[in-house]
């Protein structure tokens, strides 16, 4: 543990919070998921440090988008995206640090988004209007940690309900997308067996995306912030972070202690080493270990992992700034070009520096590590 805790020392938190705010000072652009994982991150930071800037940071690029009136500028619910979902996570860290009634507001709007959003026959949430029947890992991360916790915030009645609801999008993903031999979840399930990239008897697509599963292990640990202790469903969403933690364990790379891009195919030509899902895998492991869903025993794969993101993708610019390299930049089913689900399709996508999607996640991981060790 000597290793990890030298690291937590070097507050590369901070040092990436501070880059982030240097090299990105407005992320308006659009009402865009990955920007909401940055603001997590930021707020972790934030309560760690209590340094106002990354408070003022997230509320200056939310009030872009929150209109005094509780209205959110360039969000569309008729899209019914579940990534749209994910930035409600920052609107309701506002309404809980400010009590402004505009946050509420915003947070209700997303919420009625849920109400209507189309699902597949047993329940679960489609991940957009435009991938019908289907159910992507990401779309839990997306949606169900700010479900969870806006239910926090409302009547005891519809809160029941609300977690209900959360419980049953972990559970189903988790049912569909597993595959019995590895462990490991598949990025998306077809309930309907038509998309191209669905097997044709389970419904999954074929293979096991790194960053898909990171979604679904920070998913878990932050739903599991808010659903209450005695819910029905507790053990079994316990039950099913330790199976897919231990899934993944097997698969970290025994050279750098990171994951890649296709998880099961350490080495295989054209895969290589990301940092988007290494640094999932690292928040998860560092939550899950804190919060004591995960034993002590995980520190080890931990350390590992985390010294592997330092050392193979975290680099300091001439400015003294962090570059976060090693980023698969998207990765997606179906769509238009059609995007099959293949190993090829997955080592094509581009790879970048600095995708927020990558830098959200070392903020998340960094900020718990550190934490660990306060």
């Amino acid at each position: 543990m000597k290793k990890l805790k030298d690291l937590a020392k070097k507050n590369y938190s901070v040092k990436m919070a501070d880059s982030v705010l240097a090299k990105f000072p407005e992320l308006t652009d659009k009402w865009q998921y990955d920007y909401g994982v940055v603001f997590k991150g930021l707020e972790y930071i934030y309560e760690n440090t209590g340094d106002k800037r990354y408070f003022e940071y997230i509320k200056k690029n939310i009030d872009y988008f929150v209109q005094d009136d509780g209205s959110i500028q360039k969000y569309s619910p008729e899209e019914y995206n579940i990534d749209h979902i994910n930035n409600g996570k920052a609107v309701l860290f506002l309404f809980r640090k400010t009590g402004e009634e505009k946050y509420k507001k915003a947070a209700q709007l997303l919420r009625d988004q849920l109400k209507t959003h189309p699902r597949t026959v047993e329940g679960g949430f489609w991940h957009k209007k435009i991938y019908p029947h289907q159910m992507w890992l990401d779309g839990i991360y997306m949606g169900s940690p700010f479900y969870a916790e806006y239910a926090t915030l409302i009547g005891q009645d519809e809160a029941e309900e609300i977690f209900d609801d959360v419980a049953k999008q972990v559970i189903l993903c988790a049912k569909h997308t597993k595959d019995p031999i590895t462990g490991l979840h598949f990025h998306g399930w077809d309930e309907r067996r038509e998309q191209r990239w669905a097997n044709k008897i389970t419904g999954c697509s074929p293979n096991f995306w790194g960053r898909a599963m990171g979604w679904f292990v920070m998913a878990i640990v932050d739903v599991l912030d808010f659903l209450p202790q005695d819910h029905q469903s507790r053990e079994t969403i316990l039950a099913i972070l330790k199976q897919l933690i231990d899934a993944v364990l097997k698969y970290q790379d025994p050279e750098t202690g990171v994951w890649y891009q296709v998880v099961n195919f350490i080495g295989r030509n054209g895969n290589y080493p990301e940092a988007s899902a290494s640094c999932m895998f690292a928040y998860a492991l560092a939550k899950g270990i804190e919060k004591g869903y995960l034993d002590s025993s995980y520190v080890k794969a931990l350390e590992r992992a985390y010294e592997g993101i330092i050392y193979r993708f975290v680099e300091e610019d001439e400015n003294g700034l962090l570059n976060l390299n090693g980023v698969c930049m998207v990765a997606g089913l179906g769509g238009n070009p059609y995007r099959d689900g293949s190993y090829e399709y997955y080592i094509s996508e581009p790879i970048k520096t600095n995708d927020l999607k990558g830098v959200g996640a070392f903020l998340k991981a960094s900020a718990w590590i550190e934490r660990f060790f306060k």
